[in-house]
């Protein structure tokens, strides 16, 4: 019938009883005005003004739409309003996926601290799993993640490097000996992961390297394999980031290139704009610097690519739906 957009002509010049005016009100020039006012008669089928020597009248059939009209106003109003605190609204909680070790290793060095101070009205509530949570099914809102990800297509942005080594306690060392290459690794008992992470690339690359060797463990958590490992019973691939910070542990071996992982911040296309999210994920960026330590240990990650002899693998999931 008409554009709705044309209703703005037609109440200013109610409002004003002119063209003149009404384009001064309206920021535009009075040619315009009068160009959609007669689009919106067109569009209606009958006459809303009359021009007279004065001026501008409404004529009935105006008149009887004039109330309707400063309806459809308020509620286009409510609706910019509505949308506008939507813009600005940080508050609320953000739901924040991850392993566990990772949470204790940003707030040591105050990112969580500085996080809340910038943004007092956002409540980080953190699920740590070393499982992964679907994203797309509402689990969470953000995740922080190294490596592949099964959720259907997410908006990524890559904030570090995840580095795996291979550890033992002295005390496994002074009974076993320690591994020199990868391949003596048949030679030595080994921690495993179970099925629940299957996911995680190192869960797999024993048993590529060594699959000979005896497995004396299973673990569904991260925490659980450096456990079995602290305990003596065998050796076990861990991120250097927790291996380097545990001090009754040996790094044997790595980093090990093909272990090496991006890490990632995740979140859906949805959330990404919403402005809660949207300030924990840009947060998260902004700290990457703070984070290499966070997520490599003592290894900065230019010094950790250099010794893997190159980078590690940059190329993103084919479920990412964006790498920003």
């Amino acid at each position: 019938m008409f554009d709705w957009d044309d209703l703005k002509p037609f109440l200013a010049v109610a409002r004003q009883g002119s063209t003149i005016a009404a384009a001064r009100v309206l920021g535009v020039d009075q040619s315009t005005v009068q160009r959609r006012l007669c689009a919106l008669e067109r569009g209606l089928g009958y006459p809303l003004v009359r021009r007279l020597s004065t001026g501008y009248r409404l004529t009935a059939f105006g008149e009887s739409l004039l109330p309707e009209a400063q309806r459809i106003e308020e509620a286009v109003l409510a609706l910019q309003q509505r949308v506008e605190a939507f813009r600005h609204d940080l508050t609320g909680v953000v739901r924040v996926t991850c392993p566990e070790p990772l949470v204790y290793r940003m707030a040591s060095i105050g990112m969580l601290d500085r996080f809340r101070a910038r943004y007092p009205g956002i409540d980080l509530q953190f699920v740590m799993s070393d499982k992964f949570l679907d994203l797309e099914r509402g689990e969470a809102d953000v995740a922080l993640r190294a490596g592949e990800t099964r959720d259907s297509p997410l908006i990524a942005r890559r904030i570090g490097w995840s580095l795996w080594g291979v550890y033992a306690s002295e005390r496994y060392i002074e009974q076993h000996g320690r591994p020199a290459r990868v391949e003596d690794l048949q030679a030595h008992a080994l921690v495993d992961f179970d099925e629940s992470l299957s996911h995680n690339r190192a869960a797999g690359w024993l048993r590529e390297v060594a699959p000979r060797a005896r497995f004396v463990a299973r673990n569904d958590s991260i925490l659980g394999v450096m456990r079995s490992a602290l305990s003596g019973i065998g050796l076990a691939a861990l991120p250097t980031a927790l291996g380097d910070d545990e001090p009754a542990l040996v790094r044997v071996l790595g980093p090990i290139p093909a272990l090496a992982r991006p890490w990632r911040v995740l979140t859906t296309r949805e959330l990404r704009h919403t402005p809660r999210v949207a300030a924990f994920f840009d947060f998260m960026v902004e700290e990457r610097d703070n984070l290499q330590q966070v997520l490599t240990g003592g290894a900065p990650a230019i010094a950790a690519a250099g010794e893997l002899g190159s980078s590690p693998p940059s190329s993103p999931p084919s479920n990412i739906l964006m790498q920003e």
